[in-house]
């Protein structure tokens, strides 16, 4: 049991690469608070991890990651169910659509920002202290291929998470004393409620196109994001701090 009396919290945990990361840390005996804006998404997601791994293996907690008050009551909830915070993986992300930069209008682009990036920000706000009452912990920031490789038509999401990248290496090199970890995980496109709106559309041509970009010649799927997170959340990355780590098959290369 890699994970065995860590407590983890997930946001966007209700759907895709979050879920993905949820159900993977319970199968290695973590404590999961599954976080999402969707109430029907995260409570099935907490339900199912408390069928396979038994009662109290997981809570959900609704709520929006670009929100003070709500990443609040999500460190409150954490605390008054398990009493500490040992992994916090700051997962929610969204985008606009792909198309010209123009396009995006200044409520979209604030939305984008507000949930990749600021999100980041109000979670270190709430957690770090804990981690620090504890002697440390871990945190994972899921950022994207398009924060590594720029593309035209996704301009000011590959800025989002551009800025998540290089927040993950300065929060790495700032909290390392207190032996908090910080890192990145930089996935290509996956098998998500996302992947049209990444495309700008979803056919048998467009999905052929993005494919051969990505030598492996698949998309990612989300279990292959939580075998990533696994190992930054586990005691075996101890010495792992302040990474963009590319899981995209190749298509960084």
């Amino acid at each position: 049991m890699r994970l065995e009396n860590k407590v983890a919290i997930v946001t966007g945990g209700g759907s895709g690469f979050g879920e993905a990361m949820a159900q993977r840390f319970a199968e290695e005996g973590a404590k999961l608070v599954v976080n999402d804006i969707s109430e029907a998404g995260g409570k099935r997601v907490a339900a199912a991890i408390e069928k396979a791994h038994g009662q109290g293996a997981a809570i959900f907690v609704k709520g929006d990651v670009s929100k003070n008050a709500d990443m609040a009551a999500l460190a409150r909830a954490t605390l008054d169910r398990f009493g500490r915070i040992d992994i916090m993986v700051n997962n929610a992300g969204t985008t606009h659509k792909n198309g010209p930069m123009l396009g995006v209008d200044e409520a979209e682009f604030d939305r984008v920002f507000a949930v990749n990036v600021k999100s980041i920000y109000l979670s270190a706000m709430h957690m770090v202290p804990q981690m620090k009452r504890q002697g440390g912990g871990a945190i994972i920031n899921t950022a994207s291929t398009a924060g590594l490789r720029a593309r035209g038509g996704l301009v000011w999401y590959c800025a989002s998470k551009g800025a998540a990248i290089m927040a993950t290496k300065a929060m790495a090199h700032e909290l390392a004393p207190d032996k908090i970890r910080v890192n990145a995980l930089c996935p290509v496109a996956g098998e998500t409620p996302l992947l049209p709106t990444f495309m700008g559309g979803d056919t048998p041509e467009i999905r052929a196109k993005f494919l051969a970009s990505i030598p492996l010649g698949r998309f990612a799927q989300p279990r292959d994001v939580a075998n990533a997170a696994l190992y930054f959340a586990s005691d075996e990355a101890n010495f792992i701090t302040g990474t963009a780590f590319e899981v995209d098959g190749g298509r960084c290369l």
